[in-house]
């Protein structure tokens, strides 16, 4: 379990390179005024730079020598190449190639080699980046299960607690668990009465199955690959991640695709922030499903990533 230190020396190696975002309003919701904390500000886009940075700093000087590899369909690639380049350390990327072409591009701009895998499950992937790693000597940066990574993504929770202290409600997306657990962990750790909760699309309600059952819970990719939401196709929890969610997280909901689009676009819309569909379920559930959430006036939704194809964002703002 990560601890108020680790938190506190992660927010220190970040610094200077990972933004402090910023929390927006936005006041015309089905349920009442919302913060929305921007992530997709960040400069790849995406919360993932917190814990790929953190984890890379991290590493030895023979470890940064022989390189990092990841295994990601986007966000996480992205935030490992940038960290990789920002200190000087060879990034390869194993990432499938059902994987958003924009954030293809995005991670090759960076100076990341990709491996592309063909079609298979996430531990087919997750083993092939192992096999790459063990070969070339290459050091791992988990997308999530990894303490290192979950103290970095935590320094959001750090940020909404020193920015909005009368908070009384956060909302995270919830895929593998890293932004979560480190956000809920940041949060509760002061003993703060602040709720948290979880959201995931209920096409890949893992979590919530996991959440209810107090055991991790497989889902097939073939199922969670339905969803619009790309960045939370994860198909379980990870064992750490899971540990941090019992301990610290109060509820795991789920929005639908519908939702998902609609909260897209009024972030899009009211608030002048581009979310993709990941970034914008936490947001759903304050709209939508207020009354699965915990009573709270100044509730805060993590918007974990702006990364959305450019097609797919015309449709829904024209749909």
């Amino acid at each position: 379990m990560i601890t108020l230190a680790d938190l506190q020396e992660a927010r220190t190696r970040i610094e200077g390179v990972v933004l402090p975002t910023p929390l927006v309003p936005l006041h015309d919701t089905p349920s009442g005024p919302l913060h929305l904390k921007a992530e997709n500000l960040q400069p790849v886009g995406a919360f993932k730079l917190r814990g790929a940075y953190n984890k890379i700093a991290s590493l030895s000087a023979g470890e940064k020598g022989r390189g990092v590899i990841a295994f990601s369909s986007g966000n996480h690639a992205q935030g490992v190449a940038y960290a990789a380049r920002a200190l000087g350390v060879k990034a390869t990327i194993a990432m499938p190639a059902i994987a958003p072409e924009v954030k293809k591009r995005k991670t090759r701009r960076l100076g990341a080699e990709i491996v592309e895998l063909a079609e298979g499950s996430e531990e087919d992937w997750r083993m092939a980046a192992e096999e790459m790693a063990a070969e070339h000597g290459y050091a791992m940066v988990p997308p999530f299960d990894d303490e290192t990574i979950i103290s970095g993504a935590g320094t959001v929770g750090l940020e909404i607690c020193e920015d909005l202290p009368q908070a009384d409600l956060v909302l995270a997306p919830i895929g593998g668990g890293g932004l979560l657990s480190g956000v809920a962990a940041a949060i509760k750790i002061g003993g703060s009465g602040t709720k948290v909760v979880g959201v995931e699309p209920e096409l890949a309600g893992d979590a919530r199955a996991s959440f209810e059952r107090g055991e991790i819970v497989d889902f097939e990719l073939a199922q969670t690959r339905r969803t619009m939401a790309d960045g939370l196709r994860a198909t379980r929890l990870g064992a750490i991640t899971f540990e941090h969610i019992r301990t610290f997280v109060d509820d795991v909901v789920t929005v639908s695709e519908e939702e998902i689009a609609e909260a897209m676009r009024r972030i899009v819309l009211d608030a002048r922030l581009v979310a993709e569909p990941s970034g914008a379920v936490a947001a759903a559930a304050w709209m939508f499903r207020r009354d699965r959430l915990p009573a709270g006036q100044t509730a805060v939704a993590v918007v974990s990533g702006g990364n959305v194809e450019p097609d797919l964002l015309a449709q829904i703002l024209t749909g």
